[in-house]
């Protein structure tokens, strides 16, 4: 690895023999896989983890690695189009992606930035349903706050467009005493619904009694009330015109190779996200930067 690091971060072997980038600060501390740009872990000083990741997570070339952070790119679930899926949510996830800088900031954060391009994946199978060029780059800030911040570039001379979505896995004590507030009133698909997703509106704070799978209309603030935990998980956006809310609960659990049986109470996903009718579309050129803040309180 040529980019030089700062003292706080060391590279390192990580499951299934697959680089890492690993963070220690007085702020928090996190790690990264260059495969997929998969933020794995991320723990502010005094707090417990608040990223989730399954016990029964594969870890290899060509697999999606069940928790933490995964980048949907360049579509999400099955995509709009036919053909693209699967994998579902794109390939980027799948993808080795490179780190082209690394810097301690004043206030004792570290931010890791990765990229991806056309050419690095020219050898991923699932890129050849979407053969367009472009430049990915993933900004990553461990402190305090865990921002991330995705900026997809179109470089070439047509145009392009794009799902994209931070699908993260956020640990809880108890989904089933765990609710959402900052979705009420909002308008969402409900994909787990019999007989397809109808447009639905938001009635209060989002409580967990199911298989819960939904696409909000929002672009503000969600916050993750943890009360079995006692804490509080803030995620701020830019950028972005969609929140997901993902639990498989039971059934669903059951049938995914790479997710426990039993941990579906432990986990809920509020995803980040451009999909469905707000797609991005760039001209030659344009770019488009989509920002996901997460901050934890008492």
């Amino acid at each position: 690895m040529s980019i030089a690091l700062p003292d706080s971060v060391i590279a390192a072997e990580g499951e299934g023999d697959l680089p890492v980038l690993r963070v220690a600060t007085a702020l928090a501390t996190g790690e990264v896989y260059l495969h997929g740009a998969h933020v794995t872990a991320w723990t502010p000083a005094g707090a417990d983890p608040v990223l989730w990741v399954s016990g029964s997570a594969r870890f290899g070339p060509g697999e999606a690695i069940r928790g933490g952070v995964p980048i949907c790119f360049p579509w999400f679930g099955t995509g709009r189009e036919p053909g693209l899926a699967p994998p579902a949510h794109g390939f980027a996830r799948l993808a080795p992606w490179r780190l082209v800088a690394a810097e301690e900031h004043d206030d004792g954060a570290v931010t890791l930035t990765l990229e991806l391009t056309a050419a690095d994946v020219a050898d991923v199978p699932a890129a050849a349903a979407w053969p367009h060029p472009f430049t990915a780059t993933y900004a990553v800030t461990f402190g305090r706050e865990l921002t991330l911040a995705l900026t997809v570039e179109n470089t070439g001379e047509g145009e392009i467009s794009y799902e994209e979505a931070l699908h993260t896995y956020l640990a809880v004590a108890d989904v089933r005493t765990t609710t959402v507030q900052g979705l009420d009133g909002a308008t969402y698909l409900d994909k787990a619904a019999d007989g397809g997703p109808e447009p639905e509106t938001q009635r209060g704070d989002v409580t967990f009694t199911a298989e819960t799978d939904r696409v909000y209309d929002s672009a503000g603030t969600a916050v993750v009330v943890d009360e079995s935990a006692g804490r509080r998980i803030g995620i701020d956006k830019d950028g972005s015109a969609h929140t997901v809310v993902w639990n498989p609960w039971t059934d669903k659990a059951a049938s995914m190779p790479d997710y426990g049986d039993d941990e579906w109470p432990t986990m809920v996903c509020v995803e980040t996200a451009n999909a469905l009718d707000a797609a991005i579309t760039l001209a030659p050129g344009e770019r488009h930067t989509m920002t996901a803040r997460y901050a934890v309180t008492r």
